[in-house]
C-alpha cells in the first residue's frame, strides 16, 4: 500500500499518569495509538513523562470526561485527586484505566517511540460521550501543547471557532478548563508581542 493511500492511525486522547522518582504521580495528557497489539506512546524530548516511562516505574492510562484534567495538566495544575488501585495510579474522576508495562523502545533524539503491553484494564463508570464543549476543550489542549510550533494566527482562528461550542454547551467544569487554556494562549501572545517590540 502506498503512503498516499495508507489509512491514518487512530489517536486516542488520554491522561497518562506516571510515577516520579519520589513516588509522586505525574499527570499529563497524551495522544496514544494501538499498534501490533501494543500501546504506542511517543513523547517529545525533554519530558518528565518520558523520563518516568523509561525508568520503568508505574504508568497508567486514565480515561476521564473531566476535561479540567487535560487543561490543568497543560497549565501547571496537576493536583487532581488520585487513588492507588493495586499499584495502578488512578484519577478519582477516571471512567476506566489500563496499567502498562514497557516492552520496546525505538529511540530517537527528538521523539522516541515507546511500546507498552496492557497488564490490566478496568471500567469504573460508563462513558456517556463528550459534549461539544468538552470536545472543544480537548481540541484547544492540543493547540496549547503546540503553541511554539503553530502560527498565532492559526491558534486565534481555531479558538474563535471552538468558542462557539463553549458558548452553547459548556458547564462549570468546561468553562474553568477553557479559561485556563485561554490564559495560556494570552500569555503566549504577550511573550510574542514582547519579543517583537524588543
Amino acid at each position: 500500500m502506498s503512503a498516499v493511500n495508507k489509512k491514518p492511525e487512530t489517536i486516542n486522547e488520554i491522561i497518562l499518569v506516571t510515577e516520579c522518582e519520589d513516588g509522586s504521580p505525574y499527570i499529563a495528557p497524551f495522544g496514544v495509538r494501538e499498534r501490533d497489539g501494543l500501546i504506542l506512546i511517543a513523547p517529545f524530548r525533554p519530558s518528565i513523562s518520558l523520563d518516568n516511562l523509561l525508568s520503568g516505574r508505574r504508568a497508567t492510562i486514565n480515561r476521564t470526561d473531566d476535561v479540567r484534567v487535560f487543561a490543568g495538566a497543560l497549565t501547571g495544575r496537576r493536583n487532581f485527586p488520585m487513588q492507588n488501585k493495586a499499584g495502578a495510579l488512578v484519577l478519582e474522576s477516571a471512567l476506566a484505566y489500563k496499567t502498562l508495562k514497557l516492552e520496546k523502545v525505538e529511540d530517537d533524539t527528538q521523539r522516541p517511540q515507546l511500546y507498552f503491553k496492557v497488564l490490566k484494564e478496568e471500567t469504573l463508570k460508563p462513558f456517556q460521550g463528550y459534549n461539544r464543549a468538552q470536545a472543544a476543550v480537548v481540541e484547544l489542549c492540543v493547540l496549547v501543547s503546540r503553541l511554539n510550533m503553530l502560527p498565532i494566527e492559526k491558534i486565534n482562528s481555531e479558538i474563535d471557532y471552538l468558542r462557539i461550542a463553549i458558548e452553547k454547551t459548556a458547564g462549570d467544569k468546561e468553562l474553568e478548563a477553557w479559561a485556563w487554556l485561554v490564559e495560556a494562549v494570552e500569555n503566549h501572545r504577550a511573550q510574542l508581542s514582547g519579543a517583537n517590540v524588543a
